[in-house]
């Protein structure tokens, strides 16, 4: 597959964008530190600042290696607050998965679901990915609706196949093959 590396996205009411040491606070304040926001996360909320800027530190870093890493800023307010990422790359099938997460003071405003939008416009038009996935927690149907907004399709539930900080659990996959995204979007 073709990397670019993490490139700025812009759409109407985001930026994303790479990470910097000085997202730390806003990190921390708007979604790292909540418990609920990382309920079906496969990390525990941040304890400290601290903790979010050496994991910043980490993210800066595998910038150097092409991974993709957003930072979704608000323009409303000019600072992150969410995240999106390629959590997984399979090069034989020109396979990407898709990992989120946004605070819950923007939750249920569309904001999830324009970031994922423009991800995916940017990896079709930019790369030759053929399949861009995503899973949740099949008791995070909110996370599935984002989904299905972006134009993905249900695959299935996998049965105790995935792993948050609620434990074991199903997982529910979605995903769009690039004819697909053609067809739908490219019209």
């Amino acid at each position: 597959m073709n990397h670019l590396g993490t490139q700025t996205i812009e759409t109407e009411r985001l930026i994303l964008r790479r990470f910097c040491a000085d997202d730390a606070q806003a990190m921390f304040n708007n979604w790292a530190s909540d418990a609920e926001v990382t309920k079906f996360m496969t990390w525990p909320p941040y304890q400290s600042v601290g903790g979010v800027a050496c994991y910043l530190e980490f993210v800066e870093n595998s910038y150097e290696k092409g991974e993709l890493h957003w930072a979704i800023e608000l323009k409303e307010i000019g600072e992150p607050v969410g995240a999106i990422s390629v959590v997984s790359i399979n090069e034989a099938v020109k396979s990407v998965e898709i990992g989120y997460g946004i605070g819950r003071n923007w939750w249920h405003n569309g904001i999830t679901s324009e970031a994922f939008a423009a991800v995916i416009k940017f990896l079709f038009d930019n790369t030759d990915v053929n399949r861009i996935e995503a899973k949740h927690d099949a008791r995070n149907v909110n996370s599935g609706r984002v989904m299905k907004k972006c134009g993905l399709k249900y695959e299935g539930t996998l049965r105790q196949a995935g792993f948050n900080n609620q434990g074991i659990c199903d997982s529910a996959v979605y995903s769009i093959l690039r004819e697909e995204y053609e067809n739908e979007f490219n019209n």
